[in-house]
Order: structure tokens, then C-alpha cells, then sequence
């Protein structure tokens, strides 16, 4: 019976920490909310003006896509380029927007015959930017955020 008191009175102690309440704190609840978040992608995207008519996700996208795109071609069709050599390559452009609808031009990746003869490529392009209507930052979970994103512009030049 003695064992039997002992084994019992040890089962009491340790069985007390089963019962305690494990406190979260507000930081721990949100590191870990922030965690599941799909940070790779927005609620919506950044746009123009122009395509807040459109109400799906990925049509707005393609919109902001083709404005920035066709305004950096049109600056560029009004600059004359003179070339020795024809020149047909895609630049890969590089852009962040940031939460207050600031865009940014963060690299260029393009072929070294275009960097050999259009030397001043990188300040066209600032430049293009420049001029662009208001941005309207993308939005994740109701709140803008600064997003990055890559776009393809293809140069032809005769």
C-alpha cells in the first residue's frame, strides 16, 4: 500500500503542470500570423488610373503592365538612336513601387550590344519615368505595400 501512497503522491506533482495555462502574447500571435502570409502576393496589384475599371486581379495587372510598358516605348520611339549595327534584344527591367506609389528603377539586364551601343540606355529609361501619370500602390490585406516585379521591353532598333 506504501508504494501505492508513493506512486500517487508523485502522479499529484507532476500532473499539476498539465494543468497551467500557457500565455500567448500579442507578438508571439502575430509572428505568427505573419508567418502565413503569402508575401509573394497582393491583394491588389498596382495600378493607373486608367485600369480601375477593371475589376479582376490579373487584368489589372496586365494593364499596369501594358501602360508602364507602352509609355516607356513611346518616350523611347521619340528619342533618335543612332546605331552601327542593328540591334534586337529584350531588357529585362527591374521596378519596385513603393507604398506611397514611388517607382523606382532597380536594375536593367540587357545584352552587351545593346549596353555598347545605346551607352546611355540607363538614362533613357529614368527618364521615360519621369513623366508617368500617379501610381497607385499595391495593397496587401488593406494596407499599401512596396512591391518589386520584372518587366520585359523588347528594343528593335534599324
Amino acid at each position: 500500500m506504501k508504494p501505492f501512497c508513493v506512486f500517487l503522491f508523485v502522479l499529484m506533482l507532476t500532473s499539476c503542470e498539465y494543468f497551467n495555462v500557457k500565455k500567448t502574447s500579442s507578438e508571439a500571435i502575430l509572428k505568427e500570423e505573419l508567418q502565413t502570409f503569402n508575401w509573394n502576393d497582393v491583394d491588389e496589384y498596382p495600378s493607373f488610373s486608367e485600369c480601375d475599371s477593371l475589376s479582376i486581379k490579373e487584368d489589372k495587372k496586365g494593364c499596369f503592365e501594358s501602360v508602364l510598358t507602352l509609355h516607356i516605348w513611346d518616350f523611347l520611339k521619340k528619342e533618335k538612336l543612332i546605331v552601327s549595327q542593328d540591334i534586337r534584344d529584350t531588357m529585362l527591367l527591374q521596378f519596385q513601387v513603393t507604398k506611397e506609389g514611388d517607382l523606382h528603377l532597380i536594375g536593367v539586364k540587357m545584352d552587351s550590344i545593346t549596353s555598347q551601343e545605346i551607352p546611355n540606355m540607363n538614362n533613357l529609361l529614368h527618364q521615360s519615368l519621369d513623366s508617368l501619370p500617379k501610381i497607385f500602390p499595391a495593397i496587401k490585406r488593406a494596407q499599401q505595400v512596396t512591391t518589386e516585379f520584372k518587366l520585359p521591353v523588347i528594343i528593335n532598333v534599324n
